[in-house]
């Protein structure tokens, strides 16, 4: 797979330990978790999100413990745009041989609604959020229901960002299947 030139290449992200997770009966265990991960490791897939740490004591085990067997593939952990998360999320991935944090905000005016944020204070809660994961490890930041939000809103925040603290990687997750590829931001 080196071989093939960057922008030819196909990156794969895979969520099945955390997105995986919210499907109705299939939650699963410490073990089957770690076994998985071995698995898609093994694969030789790029990217596996391991768990959502601060979402419960056995999450953050598991992707810890997942973060330290790995041997090939990036570990990411998932966490909300707030400080305790991040924080939560790097103990957790910190042992990896590639650890990653993957940020994630609402911008829907819903989302916004709910911590009572106008779009200069999303802006304000993305920089400073992924400059501080951005200090500690290589990251990925997202949004929530990216399809009512403006684009506007993280294209701002990143702006504030200094090129050495910008995410490397962007996600724009498709929840409701309402995002077209030729409408995502360019």
């Amino acid at each position: 797979m080196t071989d093939i030139p960057p922008k030819d290449r196909v990156v794969i992200f895979d969520t099945t330990l955390r997105d995986g997770e919210q499907s109705p009966g299939a939650t699963m265990t410490h073990d089957e978790k770690l076994e998985i991960a071995e698995l898609l490791d093994e694969m030789g897939v790029d990217i596996i999100e391991a768990g959502f740490p601060i979402a419960s004591e056995g999450d953050f085990r598991a992707v810890s413990e997942i973060a330290r067997r790995s041997a090939n593939s990036v570990i990411c952990g998932l966490a909300r745009a707030n400080i305790g998360d991040i924080d939560r999320c790097w103990d957790a991935v910190k042992n990896a041989e590639k650890p990653r944090i993957h940020t994630f905000i609402g911008t829907s005016p819903l989302h916004r609604a709910i911590p009572q944020l106008d779009m200069d204070q999303m802006a304000d809660r993305i920089h400073e959020t992924v400059t501080h994961a951005r200090n500690l490890c290589d990251i990925s930041n997202g949004r929530l229901w990216t399809q009512p939000a403006p684009s506007r809103i993280i294209f701002a925040a990143w702006w504030k960002l200094p090129l050495r603290l910008a995410p490397q990687r962007s996600t724009f997750p498709i929840r409701l299947g309402i995002r077209r590829p030729w409408n995502l931001p360019s």
